[in-house]
């Protein structure tokens, strides 16, 4: 069968299922299921898969509700991997449009594999939970999921790696931040507020030393670093002393050496507002995600399909930088992570008015955009075998003898 008839084919798979792919995003909007919990999204993100003939595992990379699914040709060819996030935001829901990524991706998969049986190789989801930040809870660990995905042999033999994230503009992969996230726990001693406050030892003043601490760190840090957080407990009630006050810290930087090297002088603010108000300090340290290795050549195909798909690619530097866990991904395998408009050009991230782009005729419209973009990539990448070569080479050369991925136990991640 001839590429024309193959592309016509990922465009008919697509086309057909439209509306079922919008009703399933738009349920998943409706449902929203913060990191870890996102049972609902698993349950028909995978029965699409299902559906389609791929064989499909949930449970996997020590996540409930992550899954794995892979379609084989049976055939000698490359593996291309499809990334499907669907976790929401806590309290504001799908804010980051994760319920258009998730369908994106796995309609992307459905419809390049049935080109298959003309190009061997084959096609898996990554079903990747808590993007956002994991909860603890029955669902699995917190923290960075996609490295477990990386660390339990999931990239193994994939040859490139792809989604799609809804924005206020049309963009390809850009760089994105290293994060490593703190919990701050310090205990102190409880007592009447009011007529026995010497007796106490106030917590919530180490919190409060901590935070100034760090405000007054900022001015010093370079460019392109940002450490913020939030108090997470300042006490029960304004007339005892507190007994137990927490904070939750973000570093992040342009690499992870650069998050790490910060980290000690962050320590070393907790520990002196711990010594100055007698408080008991513990803290827990999280791996975040790792900066994102940008893959030219991916970025190149993918401006090519964007703008003939109609997108207007804005190539202009990006303002700011977020952190993402396909990062992880990206240092794995050759990745690419553009993003497609669903909104205005001032349209932010983790905001009301992101969360009801994401449910938005403009939305849906770029969900299918996405899916046809991200299946004729990997149709491109399953049949061009010196563009392929290209991606390898590309990604071969810019790794370093640091870049795999840190393998980790719960233990060591989450506890001191």
């Amino acid at each position: 069968m001839s590429t024309d008839n193959n592309l016509q084919l990922i465009d008919d798979a697509i086309e057909r299922h439209r509306q079922h792919y919008i009703a399933v995003s738009k349920d998943i909007h409706g449902h929203p299921e913060t990191g870890n919990n996102e049972y609902y999204a698993n349950k028909v993100l995978t029965e699409l898969l299902e559906q389609a003939d791929f064989e499909v595992t949930s449970n996997v990379a020590g996540h409930e509700t992550a899954f794995y699914a892979v379609k084989d040709s049976g055939r000698p060819g490359p593996t291309i991997a499809y990334l499907a996030e669907y976790d929401a935001l806590i309290d504001i829901g799908h804010a980051c449009g994760h319920n258009i990524i998730g369908v994106s991706s796995v309609a992307a998969a459905i419809a390049v594999a049935q080109t298959l049986p003309h190009t061997g190789g084959k096609i898996v989801v990554l079903g990747t939970p808590a993007e956002e930040g994991g909860l603890k809870g029955p669902g699995g660990l917190n923290g960075n999921v996609k490295a477990r995905f990386v660390e339990h042999g999931f990239l193994r033999n994939v040859d490139a790696a792809l989604m799609i994230h809804p924005a206020g503009r049309t963009r390809l992969s850009g760089p994105s931040l290293a994060n490593n996230h703190l919990y701050f726990h310090f205990y102190g001693k409880p007592s009447h507020a009011g007529s026995a406050p010497h007796l106490g030892i106030n917590a919530l003043d180490a919190v409060v030393l901590l935070y100034n601490g760090i405000s007054a760190l900022r001015q010093q840090l370079p460019d392109g670093v940002r450490v913020h957080g939030i108090i997470t407990n300042g006490g029960q009630a304004p007339n005892v002393i507190p007994e137990y006050a927490s904070a939750h810290y973000y570093i992040r930087a342009n690499t992870r050496d650069e998050v790490i090297a910060l980290e000690p002088r962050i320590r070393a603010i907790a520990e002196g507002a711990a010594l100055a108000t007698g408080a008991r300090l513990e803290i827990e340290h999280q791996v975040g995600p790792r900066d994102f290795n940008i893959n030219h050549a991916l970025n190149g195909l993918l401006l090519d399909l964007l703008t003939a798909h109609g997108e207007q690619v804005d190539l202009s530097p990006k303002e700011g930088k977020g952190s993402t866990d396909a990062g992880d991904i990206s240092h794995a395998v050759p990745t690419a992570h553009p993003y497609i408009k669903i909104g205005p050009d001032s349209l932010i991230g983790h905001t009301v008015e992101f969360r009801e782009a994401a449910d938005s005729e403009q939305g849906y419209r770029a969900l299918v955009t996405g899916a046809r973009v991200l299946a004729k990539a990997g149709y491109r990448l399953l049949t061009d075998a010196a563009l392929l070569q290209q991606v390898r080479r590309e990604f071969a050369g810019g790794r370093t003898d640091t870049d795999s991925v840190r393998s980790f136990t719960p233990q060591e991640s989450f506890n001191e």
